[in-house]
């Protein structure tokens, strides 16, 4: 079975998102939820691209043709699986239905707010109920980041985007930036007179105590 996979990107395609990935000169074609393919663009990630994945592989006997869907990482991969266990919710329904960060819709699931899980592709009322019933308090521990990651709202776009830009020319990938300000951000009393010098100073004293 496939859990990871690491390659250049070989092609783009669309209706629904996927990429083919080619390693060791084998190419994989791999289903990416709208979420992730966001990602992807925002860290600028084209054709030759070199990316690695974490892999959910799917076949069975009415299924033969294995269906590869890719993650950023293992805790996507979890939700995921968490999410196909809900009756009517398939592999592929589950991969074009994840058009908001997985922290985002672990929170509706626990706080039962159905009207974000109905806007999620393929999900109408009635899912929405049965993904609610199913998942309410087996992922909590995906909602952790969730008040981080709208400490965006919190300060000046300038600041935010600046700092951001300044973490990508250091090496960091922009999930990855964005994840190192929002927590910076919680460790900060007052926002009000925050510059990008003063979070920056944040990230790194953080990170050396790591």
């Amino acid at each position: 079975m496939i859990s990871f996979l690491r390659g250049n990107v070989k092609k783009f395609l669309f209706d629904p998102k996927r990429i083919i990935l080619l390693v060791n000169d084998v190419g994989y074609e791999i289903y990416i939820p709208e979420y992730l393919s966001d990602i992807l663009i925002e860290n600028g990630i084209e054709e030759n691209s070199y990316v690695g994945l974490e892999i959910y592989y799917h076949v069975t006997e009415r299924q033969p043709k294995p269906l590869l869907v890719g993650f950023l990482n293992s805790q996507d991969k979890d939700f995921f699986e968490q999410l196909i266990q809900v009756e009517g919710i398939g592999p592929v329904k589950a991969a074009n239905s994840l058009v908001f960060p997985i922290n985002n819709i672990a929170h509706a699931i626990e706080s039962e707010d159905f009207t974000l899980l109905e806007q999620m592709p393929g999900i109408g009322s009635r899912a929405a109920q049965k993904i609610v019933a199913t998942l309410k308090g087996k992922v909590l521990d995906k909602t952790l980041n969730y008040e981080l990651n709208n400490n965006k709202t919190k300060i000046s776009d300038s600041v935010f985007e600046d700092s951001k830009s300044a973490l990508v020319g250091l090496g960091y990938r922009s999930n990855e930036a964005i994840n190192e300000i929002n927590t910076a951000v919680a460790n900060i009393n007052n926002l009000d007179k925050l510059t990008v010098e003063i979070l920056l100073r944040e990230v790194f004293r953080k990170n050396r105590k790591q």
